[in-house]
């Protein structure tokens, strides 16, 4: 679920009913890193969890229920102030999702595809780090006030609402992807969800209430094998962020305990990796696993 509530790029509000409430400078600032951090404060982990559901769309054939997913962010803000540019953010984070069994709930190390026969192994998302490019600022490099941000105000609640268009070169293409493809086309869909008063009133510094709803449609996902079948999967989840680490769901903090110890704090706040993605990932899970086939040959 890359991108989980760090996105902090601008999109025009459409709201019919909704009360629309935009911001500029150090005010949209403030909101924006409140919406992707759930504080003010420097350096306080924000644990952002979801839970939901994998589905397949092929022409011609119902709809499948692949898999249950259940995932967490963990992230922190780093906090800067520039003589020109003014007050800035960026967070710095890491994430899993588990691909769980659609009847029992289990984690799925292998999975037998239901159009090719094959059983293959499961790699799930370990993004390490997923964070933000670059830091926010109030200003662009001349002093002129660029910060800006909008929700729709529901009496009580506010709703940020973003659609990303994704559209990149695949990671697993090759040289030729300009003449016959080897593109990654997808849609991640965030609306979330939060009490207005805090997320306006600058003398509160943390939410108490942080939630979200998740949608993807994409093309199948690398460790499947589909090749170029066609087709597409469609990903719904719901969830929240949190700043209490014992509040972590325990589903959560068990995958964490046993399988990702260090997904549960946040990489240091000057990390400059750049972000892994599931096509990244999946790139090095082949590597390693042609190196070990590789060793057991000799």
């Amino acid at each position: 679920m890359k991108l989980f509530i760090t996105i902090v790029v601008v999109l025009s509000t459409f709201t019919l009913q909704g009360q629309e409430m935009k911001f500029e400078g150090e005010k949209a600032l403030e909101i924006r890193q409140k919406t992707t951090c759930n504080t003010l404060e420097e350096g306080k982990p924000v644990y952002g969890m979801w839970e939901g559901r994998i589905y397949s769309r092929v022409q011609g054939e119902k709809d499948r229920h692949l898999f249950n997913v259940v995932g967490i962010n963990v992230r922190q803000c780093d906090c800067v102030a520039d003589p020109v540019r003014g007050k800035g953010f960026r967070s710095v984070g890491r994430e899993i999702m588990m691909y769980l069994d659609p009847k029992t709930n289990e984690i799925m190390d292998t999975w037998e595809n239901p159009w090719t026969g094959q059983t293959v192994d499961v790699v799930h998302v370990a993004n390490d780090p997923v964070s933000m490019r670059s830091y926010a600022y109030e200003k662009d490099e001349d002093g002129k006030v660029t910060a800006k941000t909008s929700f729709r105000k529901y009496g009580d609640v506010a709703v940020t609402s973003y659609e990303i268009p994704l559209f990149y070169n695949n990671p697993l293409s090759g040289d030729y992807q300009k003449y016959v493809g080897g593109t990654y086309h997808a849609m991640e869909i965030f609306n979330t969800y939060y009490k207005a008063e805090e997320l306006t009133n600058s003398n509160i510094k943390d939410l108490s209430q942080s939630n979200i709803s998740w949608s993807r449609i994409s093309q199948w996902l690398p460790w499947m094998e589909m090749g170029s079948r066609p087709g597409w999967i469609i990903a719904n989840a719901t969830g929240e962020s949190i700043l209490e680490k014992d509040a972590v769901w325990p589903r959560i903090q068990k995958i964490l305990d046993e399988r990702y110890p260090t997904y549960s704090t946040p990489p240091a706040r000057d990390d400059k990796r750049p972000n892994e993605t599931s096509w990244t990932v999946f790139k090095k899970f082949l590597a390693e696993k042609a190196e070990t086939e590789e060793g057991k040959k000799e």
